[in-house]
């Protein structure tokens, strides 16, 4: 009996340990700045080894004495890795080979199909391709085997910002400096009040303490110290608010992300001839609108009513939201955003295109990193089924549908949705708002 109580008393303590350790493991960040061994090495060394670069010379460690070769390894350290369900996972690792798909279902995407080359001949007898380096943005982390883009961009398309210098930290402040000072998460700024919480997840600034600005995004003046030359940010980081959990499949749920405001003038930072009613509105003729200013006006009504192609007979707003049309709700008060975290209340004319409304901020199956195949094939579904090489119709099997997938690749590209949840030949998504400008099936 002692010896069993013993053995339940190490269990139980190790099932502590693992608790603390989880716990400690979310709140790494916790809206600012975090430990800085997670990061940095002090003395040249980690786990009592000497870094070493260029191979075997430990006494040539790493630049700011960071645990990776450089940024971006540094942080996929503990943000890439093969278990699903961490919510901080947003790159598979290692990355899955031919015919698997990578396994991370964050909202802003898995890094891991910059990995991925899908090659394909259509019906026709034309050879076409989506290679990796098209499906988001091409982040350097050489320890991952991440490396920009530079034969297709030198810099941002819409930008100046330098692809060759592209990393996590281009976006995201490492330091988390940046924080809501009001409940109404309009006044961001790098100073006052201290940070007390994450405004990834609705947390409130009180009279004595801010929250950090939504996934640690920089603000205006921001520019990695590593960046040479007149990059810095002219817009605040957006204001938005994530779940509790969002690294899932949306089989039978959406994972609704509460964009409130300025995402797209955010984007706009890098991006902005590429954009429409942003910081840089001067060269954007053309474009597709996105911004606070592009309101869905009548389109709200179309979003609502649609549930698929040649079907709009949704007669209730409060079930109208689709998660791979996501809009902004041209609000930025916390409270609100994180209770509409779990709604599924469609749009109003109010609301906006923002950039996230097509694409995943971090990188997708498809080119240009959009929700869904905007390009190469006209149906998502064919005979009520996803495409795929393996699709049991030859016109499932065609390549300007399958695009070098499977059914089961096509299907995690689409979050886990069933083929069933679609028309049974479906037509791009760009109809969730002008399905009256396409065909219907």
């Amino acid at each position: 009996m002692k010896t069993f109580y013993f053995k339940l008393t190490i269990l139980a303590s190790a099932l502590l340990a693992c608790s603390v350790s989880a716990k400690v493991a979310l709140a790494f960040h916790n809206g600012g700045v975090a430990g800085c061994d997670g990061c940095h090495t002090m003395h040249n060394s980690s786990g009592n080894l000497p870094m070493t670069k260029g191979g075997g010379q430990p006494d040539r460690g790493y630049a700011y004495l960071l645990k990776g070769s450089d940024q971006s390894s540094t942080c996929l350290i503990c943000h890439a890795g093969s278990t699903p369900t961490d919510n901080y996972k947003v790159a598979t690792n290692p990355v899955p080979a031919p015919g698997s798909y990578p396994l991370q279902l964050t909202p802003g995407g898995d890094f891991a199909y910059l990995q991925k080359n899908y090659n394909w001949v259509t019906s026709t007898g034309t050879a076409q391709s989506s290679p990796g380096a098209n499906h988001g943005h091409n982040i350097n982390a050489a320890d991952f085997l991440y490396f920009s883009n530079g034969a297709r961009w030198s810099t941002a398309p819409g930008g100046f910002y330098p692809t060759a210098s592209l990393a996590c930290t281009s976006c995201h402040d490492p330091h988390g400096k940046y924080r809501i000072l009001d409940a109404g998460g309009t006044t961001i700024a790098t100073t006052g009040k201290p940070i007390d919480g994450s405004g990834s997840y609705g947390a409130q600034p009180t009279s004595s303490a801010a929250v950090g600005s939504y996934r640690l995004l920089a603000g205006q003046y921001y520019k990695p110290s590593s960046l040479q030359g007149n990059f810095g940010f002219v817009a605040n980081p957006p204001v938005a608010v994530a779940p509790a959990t969002y690294n899932r499949s949306e089989a039978t749920s959406d994972t609704r992300v509460a964009y409130g405001l300025g995402m797209s003038e955010w984007c706009g930072n890098c991006h902005g001839a590429l954009t429409h009613n942003t910081v840089n509105p001067a060269t954007t003729v053309g474009n597709h609108p996105s911004g606070y200013n592009a309101k869905l006006s009548n389109v709200a009504m179309t979003y609502n009513a649609y549930i698929s192609t040649g079907n709009l007979t949704n007669t209730n707003p409060a079930v109208g939201y689709n998660s791979l049309v996501p809009f902004e709700e041209s609000i930025s008060t916390l409270s609100t955003l994180a209770t509409d975290t779990g709604s599924t209340a469609g749009a109003s004319p109010t609301d906006n295109v923002q950039c996230l409304t097509c694409h995943r901020a971090h990188a997708s199956a498809w080119d240009s990193c959009t929700r869904w195949n905007t390009a190469k094939g006209s149906y998502l579904t064919v005979s009520g089924s996803y495409p795929g090489l393996d699709a049991s119709t030859p016109q499932g099997q065609q390549g300007e549908y399958a695009t070098g997938k499977t059914m089961a690749e096509y299907q995690q590209s689409m979050y886990g949705r069933p083929a069933s949840s679609f028309a049974t030949f479906q037509w791009s998504l760009c109809n969730k708002c002008h399905e009256q400008d396409q065909h219907k099936q």
